[in-house]
Order: C-alpha cells, then sequence, then structure tokens
C-alpha cells in the first residue's frame, strides 16, 4: 500500500536546487497545469469540429494546411513532419491515409533519389478550403473570443518566447529539408 505523503512535485521542487526550480513553484505549477488543460481541451473541440462537420480528423487538416502555405504545394516529408510536429513514422501513416483519400500525393525527387515530397492534390486543397471555416470559426469560439485584441496580443508574444525560431520553408527537390 502506498502511503499518502503529500505531492510528489512539491517533494521533488523542495529537494532541487534552488537554481533549477526557481520558476516551479505553486504559481509556475498553475500556469503549466493551465496551459496543458487548454490545449487538450481546445485540440479537442477543434477536432470534433473538423470531424463533425467534414470528416476530417485535426492532424489531417494540419498537414493539408502546411502543403497549402509550401511552395509548389509540396515539403519534403522529413520537414512536413517537423511542421506538424509528428515522428516520421507518424507522419509516413498519415500521409498514407491522405494519399488513400487523394487528399496528397508522393513524389520523388528527381535531383535526390532519397528525397520524398508530399504533394497537396487539388482535391486537397478543395478539402481544405472547405474546412478551413469551421476550423477558423472554431478557434475564434473557442479560443480568440475568450481574449481582447490586447490580450491576443499579449498571448501570442508569451507563447511565442517558447517555440523555436521558425525554420526557413525550403520545399522542393533541390535543397535537403
Amino acid at each position: 500500500m502506498i502511503e499518502d505523503r503529500g505531492s510528489v512535485v512539491e517533494e521533488t521542487v523542495g529537494a532541487s536546487s534552488e537554481t533549477d526550480t526557481a520558476w516551479v513553484d505553486a504559481r509556475g505549477m498553475r500556469a503549466w497545469r493551465a496551459l496543458l488543460q487548454a490545449h487538450a481541451h481546445v485540440t479537442r473541440v477543434l477536432e470534433a469540429d473538423l470531424e463533425r462537420a467534414h470528416n476530417l480528423p485535426l492532424a489531417s487538416y494540419d498537414v493539408l494546411v502546411q502543403l497549402s502555405e509550401a511552395p509548389d504545394y509540396a515539403l519534403r516529408m522529413s520537414e512536413l513532419a517537423n511542421a506538424v510536429l509528428l515522428s516520421r513514422s507518424g507522419l509516413t501513416r498519415l500521409v498514407d491515409r491522405l494519399v488513400r483519400e487523394g487528399l496528397v500525393t508522393r513524389r520523388s525527387c528527381a535531383s535526390d533519389a532519397r528525397g520524398t515530397l508530399a504533394v497537396l492534390t487539388p482535391q486537397g486543397l478543395d478539402r481544405l478550403r472547405a474546412a478551413s471555416g469551421t476550423h477558423l470559426k472554431g478557434v475564434g469560439r473557442h479560443v480568440l473570443s475568450h481574449f481582447s485584441r490586447a490580450e491576443q496580443e499579449q498571448l501570442a508574444a508569451l507563447l511565442e518566447r517558447l517555440s523555436p525560431p521558425a525554420a526557413p520553408r525550403r520545399g522542393g527537390c533541390g535543397q535537403k529539408a
């Protein structure tokens, strides 16, 4: 039987050096948990909106968006995996599904036999256009409507501190991603 001794997190914070945990106090943990809970909630409701209206999972929508913003609607699989925050194997399975649905094709790089591109098809672009209104309305309703314009600016600035600098989109076959 496990003895109730309080929070493991509090025990760990108490045992760590001050410099390692200077920001990890009750306030910091509240912020961290709120970020995780908000992300999980918003992701679930946006996914449900897209699934209900367009039978399109959020991860698939994200892939279509990334390809629509790329030069020639094409990205190397490795670059696409980084953009959508999936492992390469996870992206491979997702792209396989999108290929079966006719939304994406794969194309080999003529200049690099090892390179494979994911390419948005006209059907994929049509599906993205159909779903984008639902997604944008959901973002507005489930996220942006909770904040004033000034708070949206502040929130963006705060969260951008956590993100790595955006890598330039290379796309195409001539350059390695």
